[in-house]
């Protein structure tokens, strides 16, 4: 048995507190959107999406150029650039884009917490396409996390819709691009691509594939706080928080830092309710915390029994 440290032991006690930070500030970006929505009609979730994703792939590529990470390397051959492209059509662009259009829909709350189902369908492509039957543990988890959102979507009325349609929608959506967020781009870290790298142009490429999509930019009020919201959606919500939780991910078990993705839904939950004045019934409540419960079971690893000698 390897013994750990009193400083290994200082080590992670003080990394799964950075963990818990980055988490929080997760949550605080869908707050940050939350209050650019509500300041004019014309700030979309599509333009947020666009500034966001472009300008902190840009800077994450910067980064990598510095720290001497070849960012071109990506393109070099056929394989790696379609993988590439595919993560940032199909995995950041929902999970950012789908994800603010139900904040603004919603809440950064009702947000986070149907973002966090995506552990849930990576488990259902592994069980459909990699022939791994699920645990059982990972089944009954589903069940309480996908009752969770049906609880939330009825406020615990059967017969009443609480979300709309749409809501439900694009924060399903949201929920799919976790998944393919996480799947696409595997091989790549494998084969040893920096995560700046893979980040800085998946992040860029979706930026990109919006702007494309959808060119025409809004005509935005003359309001200061629009762009100190922006600016924290980028540093706060995207940049400081991808550097802090990749490095806490160095000292941090994977068991550990799957518990800790649980303070982005409450910090989000917890800011709603105390800025926005959300009111949530006890329902909503029941809701959230199953959804949070079962995502956290999805990370339980029972302990391999000792065969004692005979």
């Amino acid at each position: 048995m390897v013994s750990v440290t009193q400083e290994q032991r200082r080590q992670r006690r003080f990394w799964t507190l950075i963990g818990i930070i980055s988490c929080t500030f997760w949550g605080i970006s869908g707050l940050c959107a939350k209050g650019l929505f509500n300041i004019s009609p014309q700030i979309t979730p599509m333009w947020v999406s666009q500034v966001r994703m472009i300008t902190s792939g840009i800077i994450l590529l910067i980064m990598a150029a510095l720290a001497h990470k070849d960012p071109l390397r990506v393109w070099r051959t056929k394989r790696d650039a379609i993988t590439i492209t595919a993560y940032g059509v199909l995995g950041l662009l929902p999970v950012q884009y789908c994800y603010f259009r139900v904040v603004q829909e919603g809440n950064a709350s009702i947000a986070t917490i149907l973002q966090f189902i995506g552990p849930f369908f990576i488990v259902a492509y592994v069980a459909l396409f990699r022939h791994q039957r699920p645990r059982r543990i990972e089944m009954i988890a589903a069940v309480v996390a996908f009752a969770g959102v049906f609880i939330l979507a009825t406020h615990g009325r059967f017969n009443h819709l609480a979300l709309t349609p749409g809501i439900l929608f694009w924060g399903l959506c949201s929920a799919v691009g976790v998944a393919t967020n996480t799947l696409i781009p595997q091989r790549m870290v494998r084969g040893g691509f920096s995560s700046l790298v893979i980040t800085g142009w998946g992040l860029l490429i979706s930026g990109l594939a919006l702007l494309l999509v959808h060119p025409a930019q809004p005509s935005l009020p003359a309001n200061g706080k629009i762009w100190w919201l922006m600016a924290a959606v980028i540093i706060v919500g995207t940049l400081i928080p991808f550097q802090l939780f990749t490095n806490a991910l160095r000292y941090i078990p994977p068991s550990t830092a799957g518990f800790l993705d649980a303070f982005e839904p409450l910090s989000a939950t917890i800011g709603s309710v105390l800025i926005f004045h959300l009111h949530l019934t006890g329902a909503d409540w029941l809701g959230s915390v199953m959804i949070i419960v079962a995502v956290l079971a999805l990370n339980y690893q029972p302990k391999e029994k000792r065969v004692s000698p005979s």
